[in-house]
Parts: C-alpha cells; sequence; structure tokens
C-alpha cells in the first residue's frame, strides 16, 4: 500500500509541476466512468438482444451479422442511446477537469461517446480520431458531410418490436438515397469532415506550441492494444524523445512501462476511480 501511495504522490507532483498536459484517453476510461460494454449494464438493456441472438456484450455485438436492416438498425439505435445519449455527465470525466482544468492541456481520445464535451473540456482542445456515436455519414461516402443522428436514435428506440424497427424508419443518405452509417472509424469509408480536421490542426498545433524545456506529463488512461498506435505508442515515443517529461499510464491489464521510459514512467493498475481520488484529495 506504501508503495501505491508513492506512486500516487510522485504521479500529482508531476502533474501539479507540469506545464503541459497531453491527456490520452481510451475505452478503459470510460469503463471505469460507468460506460460499460458488459456485465449487468449490458444484460439489463439488452435482455431481448440477449435471448433472440445470444449476444454477449455490446463490443462483440457491433460486429453481429444481422441479417436485415430492420434488425442491425434496431440494435445500433439502443447502443447509440445507451452509450452516447442517455449516460450524461460522468463523475471520472468531471475529476479529470478538474485536475487539468488550470494548466496547459489538450485531449487526445479514440473513445466515440462524447463524453469529453458532455463535461465541459474546452472544444478546441479536444481531438476525438475515430468519430462520435452521434453522428451519420453517407455508407459510400458520396460525401463528407456528417449529419446528428439524435431524432432517429429517439424514435427508433420508441418502435423496437422483436428487436426490429419499422423499414420506414431505417435511416439513409439524404443525398444519394443509399445506406447511412455511424461516423466510427472502421474503414477507409470513414469521413474525415471540416471539424475533423479543424480538431486535427488544433492538436499538431498544440504539440508544436509545447516548449521542450518545459515540464511536460503525457497522462494515458485506460489505452490498450487495440488501437495502440493513436495514443499509446506516440506517447512512448515522445516520452522517449524528450527530457522533462513524466508518462503516467493509468490501465487494469497493461500499466507496463516500456525499458526505455522506465524512469521516466509512472505505472498503474489500480483502480482508475481510486487514483482519482487521492489526487483530488490533495487540490
Amino acid at each position: 500500500m506504501e508503495h501505491f501511495v508513492k506512486r500516487l504522490d510522485r504521479a500529482y507532483d508531476a502533474i501539479n509541476d507540469a506545464d503541459y498536459i497531453l491527456v490520452g484517453a481510451g475505452a478503459g476510461f470510460s469503463a471505469a466512468a460507468g460506460i460499460e460494454y458488459s456485465g449487468k449494464r449490458f444484460e439489463d438493456n439488452f435482455k431481448d438482444f440477449i435471448e433472440k441472438y445470444g449476444l454477449t456484450d455490446m463490443y462483440s455485438s457491433g460486429f453481429y451479422p444481422f441479417k436485415t436492416l430492420e434488425e442491425k438498425w434496431a440494435y445500433w439505435a439502443r447502443h447509440v442511446y445507451m452509450n452516447r445519449y442517455s449516460v450524461g455527465k460522468t463523475e471520472l470525466y468531471g475529476q479529470l477537469l478538474e485536475l487539468v482544468m488550470d494548466k496547459d492541456y489538450f485531449v487526445l481520445t479514440t473513445n466515440v461517446d462524447h463524453q469529453f464535451w458532455i463535461n465541459g473540456f474546452e472544444d478546441d482542445r479536444i481531438f476525438a480520431t475515430q468519430g462520435d456515436y452521434g453522428l451519420f455519414q453517407c455508407g459510400e461516402p458520396c460525401h463528407e458531410k456528417l449529419y446528428s443522428n439524435r431524432d432517429f436514435v429517439y424514435k427508433a428506440i420508441e418502435n423496437i418490436n422483436d428487436c426490429k424497427i419499422p423499414s420506414d424508419l431505417i435511416p439513409k443518405c439524404p443525398v444519394c438515397g443509399k445506406e447511412i452509417t455511424l461516423n466510427l472509424r472502421v474503414d477507409n469509408t470513414f469521413v474525415e469532415d471540416e471539424k475533423w480536421g479543424e480538431m486535427y490542426n488544433n492538436y499538431s498545433g498544440y504539440l508544436e506550441h509545447v516548449d521542450e524545456d518545459k515540464n511536460i506529463v503525457f497522462l494515458e488512461l485506460g489505452v490498450g492494444f487495440n488501437t495502440p498506435a493513436i495514443i499509446r505508442y506516440p506517447f512512448e515515443q515522445m516520452t522517449y524523445d524528450n527530457q522533462n517529461t513524466t508518462l503516467i499510464r493509468l490501465n487494469r491489464s497493461s500499466a507496463q512501462a516500456i525499458p526505455q521510459n522506465k524512469d521516466k514512467t509512472i505505472c498503474f493498475d489500480e483502480k482508475i476511480s481510486e487514483i482519482f481520488e487521492y489526487w483530488l484529495s490533495r487540490i
């Protein structure tokens, strides 16, 4: 326990002394915030789909080969509702904001649940690289405009019957009339619209603006090996390349530091909620 507290204090001191904090947030952070894709939350809200299709969790269900669009969009409407529209603010994201709000921070995230915006992080300090559950794009795509899917989701979840929605509710591209899809990066059809380009430029500008002679903290939260080239590997590389850096890695299953950064990395495989509660107690 003493070793845990020593690591907590070292990490907090690094955060407190930081001139720049680059936050990298993956799926593990949203899961720690209560947006879990398995267990009771899944079982309570998808009983009908579990009974009919044998689904086991929301992540693998995203790859289920539904036979009809009526079934596919019934599932996805509820999935998006559960993870984008019904959640609201979460305590853990709010605690993170309290921890970094007075610092020169930036957020790089692979999460698509919109939680950073919902919890009040500054818009021009967020780069959500993989899309947003709340947005539609043409499946082709025939053009690069994105559309809110809120109205569709709310109407669809009210009209699910036998794990299907009525055929006239199936969403279609408003330009070409073909199938629409969620704006999630699953292949090379992912639309990087003007807003995505703006976020990318903000992130690039932040990296250029960082003074390497000052204290830099890379705060990596729940980032595993699903898409390590977006956050995990770049954070390790930047930690290695820059002298005045500390990488703080919170991950229940993959917290280890690479040997080259061992002296610059503070690792935690303990519960993220416990870590944040301790840090906030020191503010």
